[in-house]
């Protein structure tokens, strides 16, 4: 399974990125697609995740949006009102894999980091 994550980039305090996140190889579906968030030093934490519902870290609530398009095993984050605080390396994550023979595997998924930095 490889996850593609696109969307960073360098944007001023306030401004918005969306993140999108495309699954694909041996993946039929997942229980849960997610972001992380990690700077250097420091442990890599979620951010936010959905499986049949969204959660949120404090620290983002009311400005970031999760979503997810089951059919095509993508996830989105929808950043607005950007703090320098955001910045980090932002990973995806999939887990509770079912794969294109609708087994279950229960595996989990990183994708590269893609860098999200908020200056002004």
């Amino acid at each position: 399974v490889q996850l593609q994550a696109s969307g960073g980039g360098l944007v001023q305090p306030g401004g918005s990125l969306n993140l999108s996140c495309a699954a694909s190889g041996n993946i039929f579906s997942a229980i849960s697609m997610g972001w992380y968030r990690q700077t250097p030093g420091n442990q890599r934490d979620l951010v936010a995740a959905v499986s049949n519902t969204p959660s949120y870290a404090d620290s983002v609530k009311g400005r970031f949006t999760i979503s997810r398009d089951i059919a095509k095993n993508t996830v989105y984050l929808q950043m607005n009102n950007l703090k320098p605080e955001d910045t980090a390396d932002y990973y995806c994550h999939v887990s509770g894999v079912v794969d294109s023979t609708y087994t279950f595997t229960g595996d989990e998924y990183w994708g590269q980091g893609t860098q999200v930095t908020v200056s002004s």
